[in-house]
């Protein structure tokens, strides 16, 4: 099994963690753990409120950054040894305020909708506080989801659940809306293309569309996030299992849009661009899968 690991290649001194597990071959989409939906939460259909404007939703936003995702943050650093680096630099960053500097240079007027490899459990937060993401980003997620432990977490982060098919077109048509209204205000959007979590997978699987139709409809640039590893020694081993290696972010530079293409034309050029650019910051010369299916 793991076929796609021994045609896997890496550039040299790029860590590859070992597999633990037989990861599927075929399907890329395919969810690896079975959550458990005991919360209550709203019907995702047409009357949800996508676009909550409520004081009592924006505290919560708000605070939750302040009094989780910040001090989460902290914890990745010394849990994980969280660290950034921005492609081309030779060095690490222990702290993302530098990355922030960094992107000051580019035309982020729009914001911007930032990718990454979808790869353990907090690889969200290792990408949201490289920006200090707060009450401005929004990050489309499946609605099961919000039934789970993590229900909090999801909504403090700027989640908002995608309804299921079932709820009906009305209902996308209401979220769609709501992703206007973000874009009106400027928001930031976070989209994990590979949809689906496998933790500690070294290949980049193949992404999905909706970030780069996102990007061609409403002229936001892709920020590439390439989350990576590297081996748990020496005094790192007193704080996280052997089995899990440590983690380090690695940022490209802005892929704009071209609208004066075709749209079926320009969003499969952004794909394609995304995911070779992520392949690249992860330190992969030669993926096993496909940017797409």
């Amino acid at each position: 099994m793991n076929i796609r690991y021994e045609e896997l290649k890496v550039t040299e001194g790029t860590y590859v963690p070992p597999v633990k597990m037989d990861y599927p071959e075929e399907d890329p989409y395919v969810g690896l753990y079975k959550p458990v939906y005991d919360r209550p939460f709203p019907e995702v259909d047409a009357n949800y409120p996508y676009v909550d404007d409520t004081p009592a939703n924006k505290r919560r936003i708000r605070l939750g950054y302040i009094f989780v995702l910040r001090p989460l943050g902290w914890i990745l650093r010394l849990k994980y040894g969280l660290r950034w680096k921005i492609e081309g630099e030779k060095g690490w960053r222990r702290s993302s305020c530098g990355v922030r500097r960094w992107l000051k240079q580019f035309d982020l007027s729009r914001g911007a909708i930032t990718v990454a490899n979808h790869c353990y459990r907090h690889d969200c937060a290792s990408v949201l506080t490289t920006f200090h993401a707060s009450h401005n980003t929004r990050i489309p997620m499946f609605a099961p989801n919000f039934k789970t432990k993590d229900q909090f977490y999801l909504r403090i982060v700027g989640g908002i659940p995608i309804p299921e098919p079932e709820a009906g077109l009305s209902a996308m048509k209401a979220f769609n809306a709501a992703f206007d209204e973000f874009h009106r205000r400027g928001y930031w959007f976070h989209i994990f293309p590979e949809a689906k979590r496998w933790d500690w997978y070294k290949p980049v699987r193949p992404f999905q569309k909706g970030a780069f139709t996102m990007a061609y409809k409403y002229n936001k640039p892709i920020i590439p996030f390439a989350v990576t590893y590297r081996p748990r020694t020496g005094i790192w081993r007193l704080f996280g299992s052997k089995d899990e290696p440590l983690t380090q972010v690695i940022i490209g530079k802005p892929i704009y849009p071209d609208t004066t293409q075709p749209r079926a034309v320009e969003t499969e050029r952004l794909l394609n661009l995304t995911h070779e650019t992520v392949c690249r910051l992860a330190g992969i010369t030669h993926n096993t899968w496909p940017s797409s299916l």
